[in-house]
């Protein structure tokens, strides 16, 4: 991700922001939802809609391991 991108995505969730490369889509929200799995994060209304719409077209498995 170069720096001017990481500067457009600040702290946006995937409602508001997704990698310009369509292709990255799914990876980007299984490594998302792994996070927020992991540490036993809240996820908002917006933030699940948007998740769950990824989610529709693609065959990712979302993989993690719980925090210590």
């Amino acid at each position: 991700m170069s720096a001017a991108s990481n500067r457009s995505k600040a702290d946006k969730d995937p409602a508001e922001w997704l990698p310009s490369d369509g292709s990255y889509h799914c990876t980007y929200a299984a490594t998302w939802v792994a996070t927020k799995l992991r540490w036993g994060l809240a996820v908002d209304e917006n933030e699940r809609h948007a998740l769950l719409g990824l989610a529709e077209d693609c065959p990712t498995t979302v993989a993690y391991e719980p925090a210590p």
